[in-house]
């Protein structure tokens, strides 16, 4: 999983008023060493804005095709009372294939609401969203979600530190537990176009099984349409 709304974020203080980007990471964690894509959409409009991300994973055994796909979109809604303010209803969903087993398995759907804020910290701005979470996967249907997203550019802009932070609550085999996902990234802007850079994917009880943290670093190349 990737990105999330550092984009989005991004393009609200830029002012840029419509963008989308390929991604191509080379993902080198732990037995995985395949491709992932991502595309991403942010669109403003007179009440508020649209993103949405699809990630897609090329590592199904013998031609190496499309082994996992997952895709999110959000819908902000300005709130004028409060300035900075949004309203916001999401949907996320999937599909991964597993080689051992030659199955596909779907990831579950997911349902959020709640309201976006800025944060100015004075160094950086953490956009931040406190979200009701329906998981359909969850034996708990009543979660919450905390995301925060954050964009730093150096040097005059050619350098830009991104990043995005979830956590949530579910439930699985009668235990509630926290879930923590984070992929911070960094790129170096060779045109408008195109940038070159990587993220580092740290996730805390992400994936089935997983009872540690798990690092998956990448390198990757983009390109601003």
């Amino acid at each position: 999983m990737t990105k999330k709304l550092q984009l989005f974020f991004f393009l609200l203080l830029t002012g840029i008023t419509f963008c989308q980007n390929l991604q191509v990471h080379y993902d080198m964690g732990k037995d995985r060493h395949y491709i992932t894509s991502t595309i991403e959409m942010f669109k403003p409009d007179e009440y508020g804005s649209t993103y949405f991300f699809v990630d897609m994973d090329y590592d199904r055994s013998g031609n190496k095709s499309v082994s996992l796909s997952y895709w999110e979109i959000a819908r902000y809604v300005s709130l004028p009372f409060v300035p900075g303010l949004s309203a916001t209803v999401q949907y996320n969903d999937g599909m991964i294939h597993n080689n051992k087993l030659n199955m596909d398995f779907p990831l579950g759907h997911v349902w959020l609401a709640g309201f976006s804020y800025p944060i100015n910290l004075g160094f950086v701005t953490l956009n931040t969203d406190i979200l009701y979470r329906a998981d359909y996967l969850s034996e708990s249907k009543a979660n919450a979600q905390l995301t925060t997203v954050w964009f730093v550019p150096f040097v005059n802009g050619k350098i830009n530190f991104t990043g995005f932070m979830d956590i949530w609550s579910t439930k699985a085999g009668g235990k509630n537990k926290f879930v923590v996902l984070t992929e911070p990234q960094i790129w170096y802007n060779i045109t408008n176009h195109l940038a070159v850079g990587g993220e580092v994917e740290i996730s805390n009880n992400f994936m089935p099984g997983e009872n540690s943290v798990i690092v998956n670093p990448t390198v990757a190349c983009k390109w601003n349409f």
